[in-house]
């Protein structure tokens, strides 16, 4: 049990440092702005480029992370998340996209990585919660960004708090080495997962009617979580004239509530409801905060606000570690690394899509209402797939 929670407690490092890198743009961008000389609305075309990266590095891990190992594969990540938030510090527009292009190849394989770490080692009684707990790294890393990025930028400027992002990274990638023998050594899955090319992955997921249901619903599901942490400290900073300290803590209290909730629904998932309906009514619950985050004015008070945040990022960030549990569930043994990074590819397709559109209706139509809505539309409409016929499904190989 005590390997089991090494194993936790570094994917779950791994997982909250280049989760901290993902966010920072969005907290960077209106410091940055004026020596980009771009708009902090740009952050979504940022975020879209670091999850097409991220599409592309979650599907290479189904051949990368059986070659070298998810641990080794794991480093390799950290140092490409702290390389492009470092390039970013260049304060050049052409090199911040390069840098965003290098972020997300690095995030790509994380998740794949640590799940083919675990997988293997997680009792099946567990193995949501533990999951949830790994997951839960994604919003701690929302939470550092929003929590420390502002108090960094404050007292050395955008660049340096980037640039300390960066070294960060690398510094964690440095200590977790001397583990990397034992975790890539007990990687049993290797055997299986070396001949399974990118094609055999995606139709892995797309071949199996439960996990292609899943993949469609984390695409609408995730697009929404990066609306919400791209999108949220700009809202707050423009359209109720927030402090940017003020606005950092409203994402930082999002992602404090996404973290509560991802370990919360994973208890719940283990124990009281099942994985697929618990996801259901997590689509129904992020969506109505969207409507209501919509419905934001300057008028409404602070702590009604700051609480409609926390349920958005309860939600909208909550759900991935369920989802990720269930996966692990429905593959066949060595699996589990190819099938959550095909999945990945689809879930970081809709982190491309979403942002990426609302950007073009914030554009349009010079309001974040429409936004908000469209998106809460969205993904009200894929989490009824979760209340209709077939809503449990077993394993693949095991129907």
């Amino acid at each position: 049990m005590a390997a089991l929670w090494l194993s936790v407690l570094v994917t779950l490092a791994i997982q909250s440092l280049v989760s901290m890198v993902v966010f920072a743009p969005a907290v960077l961008a209106p410091a940055a702005r004026g020596a980009m000389a771009m708009p902090s609305s740009a952050v979504g075309v940022c975020t879209a480029l670091i999850y097409l990266s991220a599409t592309v590095g979650a599907l290479a891990s189904s051949r990368l992370i059986p070659w070298t190992g998810p641990l080794r594969v794991s480093q390799w990540c950290l140092f490409l998340c702290g390389g492009g938030i470092a390039v970013m510090a260049s304060a050049s527009l052409p090199l911040a996209m390069l840098g965003a292009l290098l972020i997300g190849l690095g995030y790509g394989p994380v998740t794949p990585s640590s799940s083919a770490i675990l997988s293997e080692r997680v009792p099946a009684r567990l193995r949501a919660f533990i999951f949830s707990v790994k997951q839960s790294g994604v919003p701690l890393g929302g939470m550092l960004a929003g929590g420390i990025m502002p108090w960094l930028i404050a007292r050395g400027g955008w660049q340096a708090a980037a640039l300390l992002a960066g070294g960060a990274c690398v510094l964690l990638a440095v200590l977790i080495q001397p583990w990397r023998r034992s975790a890539d050594a007990g990687f049993h899955a290797a055997t299986a997962q070396r001949h399974t090319s990118l094609l055999q992955a995606l139709r892995l997921v797309l071949g199996h009617r439960p996990l292609r249901d899943m993949a469609l619903a984390s695409f609408a599901y995730s697009g929404m979580q990066m609306s919400l942490g791209s999108f949220l400290v700009v809202y707050l900073h423009d359209r109720l004239g927030y402090s940017l300290a003020l606005s950092g803590a409203g994402l930082a209290i999002a992602m404090s509530a996404g973290a509560i909730g991802r370990i919360l629904w994973g208890v719940v998932a283990d124990s009281l409801v099942s994985p697929r309906r618990v996801l259901g009514l997590l689509g129904v619950a992020m969506s109505l905060s969207a409507f209501a985050t919509a419905a934001f004015t300057p008028d409404w008070p602070l702590a009604l606000v700051l609480v409609v945040s926390g349920i958005y990022g309860a939600t909208a960030v909550g759900w991935n570690g369920v989802y990720l549990s269930e996966v692990a569930r429905m593959v066949p043994p060595g699996q589990a690394a190819a099938a959550t990074g095909a999945s990945l590819a689809m879930t970081y397709s809709g982190v491309v899509t979403l942002p990426f559109l609302f950007t073009l209706v914030l554009s349009s139509t010079g309001s974040y209402v429409p936004a908000f809505i469209g998106a809460g539309c969205f993904t009200l409409w894929r989490s009824l797939s979760f209340f209709g016929d077939g809503a449990e499904h077993s394993a693949l190989g095991r129907r």
